[in-house]
């Protein structure tokens, strides 16, 4: 897929959304750390420019529970990097990172989901978007609410998605 372009030729920017996650120390860095990197590498980058970040949230696991809190932030930024561009850079982050993943719904030392680019709706194997997940995660919702009250997703106010019932260890670090 190509950058979009207007008729001078110059690349549109997007606004786009990620998901960022940890529960893993490792020689790198804390879970707080990891998130802090993955935030600074985004706002080094030349395609991704107004990087603002949500809140830090502490947020008990989905999946198994025998495993540490996450620490969770939305990232919101413009980017001029097609979707599965940036999947590819997101995915980048994470194996520089020394991401590990122990198993499905487990821990993780980096994790950088794309929540919304745009409007666009993507459904391929690789990538969907808006997130499949983004609606029954507080731990996302209220980030994203906090970065842009008046986030408009698939032609409805944030605020027209309710939270999800579940607040369990959701709590502002």
């Amino acid at each position: 897929m190509s950058n979009i372009t207007n008729d001078a030729g110059n690349a549109n920017w997007v606004t786009c959304y990620v998901g960022l996650g940890s529960n893993l120390s490792n020689d790198l860095g804390s879970p707080v750390e990891h998130l802090q990197q993955a935030i600074a590498a985004m706002q080094e980058h030349n395609q991704i420019r107004a990087v603002r970040v949500s809140s830090f949230y502490a947020s008990a696991p989905m999946g198994p529970q025998d495993q540490p809190d996450f620490v969770n932030a939305v990232a919101g930024f413009e980017t001029i990097l097609p979707p599965f561009e940036l999947l590819a850079y997101c995915q980048q982050l994470e194996k520089e990172a020394k991401r590990a993943r122990i198993r499905r719904w487990g821990e993780r030392s980096w994790d950088v989901d794309i929540l919304l680019y745009g409007e666009a709706q993507i459904t391929e194997p690789q990538l969907t978007v808006p997130h499949a997940g983004l609606f029954e995660r507080n731990f996302v919702l209220l980030p994203l609410r906090e970065l842009t009250p008046a986030l408009i997703i698939a032609g409805k106010s944030i605020d027209d998605y309710p939270p999800s019932k579940d607040w369990t260890g959701l709590k502002l670090l």
